[in-house]
């Protein structure tokens, strides 16, 4: 069996020394055993800032195992691990997707080869708790699955970015044409035969987060819009809601005035004008999410652009 395991990287020059550390003896471990016969480990450097490309080079000398692409600029997370699963597609029997901060239990990629093994073209990467995140983290992390669940979007519960895919799912995930990337929502689409296999997530174990809170509302915000067209039904329920109001808003003043009871009054106005007035922007501005993402589509711009690999 041939495996790639692909780690996109923005600014990680103080983890990936200690990475591929970690990641090569985990390699040769499988190969003694006969798990797997070769092994690449693919670093795609998303337009880092820091001495990441510069690292990844001298690794390469230095470590049989190391593969770089630098990609030409910033992309995002999501198009960087496209990036690596496209160059590794051909190259493999599977490939395994890992962020390089060593916060996912590189232990269990071993169940996840026995269980390639065993006939599953997906094998998600599931955490059984969250005690390294923040509260403010854990709280922002669990409710963002809920939400996504009830917005009717399919995803494994506590699963990021840690999973392998076989060569066909890899290929078939390929043929999603899409932009507006939100990839563990899309394997979950591809339909055959899945596992899943519980670790504990530890601690970063050097670097900054790549996830800030802004980051992750948008990432949030794009995995809801891409898969899932409910916002744009609670905003028809909601304008319903407002339309049956403002019934019978009109019949109770149309009754007052007749009955003479009807008093000059602002506040009753102002909170109306402010209140229709904010729905209305609210409603828009979840409408221009959609049609921002069909004008991202339709123009089908690259994904990304390599500007070197070694």
């Amino acid at each position: 069996m041939k495996l790639n395991i692909v780690v996109p990287c923005y600014n990680e020059e103080a983890v990936l020394q200690e990475t591929t550390k970690q990641l090569s003896a985990l390699i040769d471990e499988l190969i003694a055993k006969g798990k797997i016969k070769t092994c690449n480990l693919v670093y795609v450097d998303d337009g880092s800032r820091d001495a990441t490309w510069t690292l990844i080079e001298q690794l390469q000398q230095q470590n049989k195992y190391v593969h770089g692409i630098k990609l030409a600029h910033n992309v995002g997370h999501q198009f960087a691990l496209w990036a690596g699963l496209e160059y590794s597609a051909d190259k493999c029997d599977a490939i395994i997707s890992i962020d390089a901060d060593l916060q996912d239990d590189i232990t269990v990629i071993e169940q996840m080869v026995d269980a390639y093994k065993d006939g599953c073209d997906v094998v998600f990467g599931v955490r059984k708790e969250r005690k390294t995140d923040t509260r403010f983290k854990r709280w922002t992390a669990l409710g963002f699955y809920s939400l996504m669940q009830k917005m009717g979007v399919n995803i494994v519960y506590n699963h990021a970015d840690f999973r392998l895919t076989s060569q066909r799912a890899t290929k078939e995930l390929m043929l999603y044409p899409e932009r507006n990337m939100f990839i563990r929502g899309m394997v979950k689409l591809l339909g055959y035969k899945t596992a899943e296999v519980y670790y504990d997530r530890k601690e970063r174990f050097a670097g900054e987060s790549k996830y800030p809170l802004s980051k992750m509302l948008n990432f949030a915000v794009d995995g809801i819009t891409s898969f899932s067209v409910q916002p744009l039904r609670v905003i028809t329920t909601f304008g319903l809601i407002v339309t049956l109001l403002s019934m019978v808003a009109a019949i109770y003043a149309l009754v007052s005035h007749l009955c003479g009871n009807t008093v000059v009054g602002w506040t009753s106005m102002l909170i109306s004008i402010w209140f229709i007035g904010g729905a209305i922007l609210l409603s828009l501005g979840v409408i221009g999410e959609y049609i921002g993402k069909i004008y991202r589509e339709v123009k089908r711009r690259p994904r990304y652009h390599i500007e070197k690999t070694v």
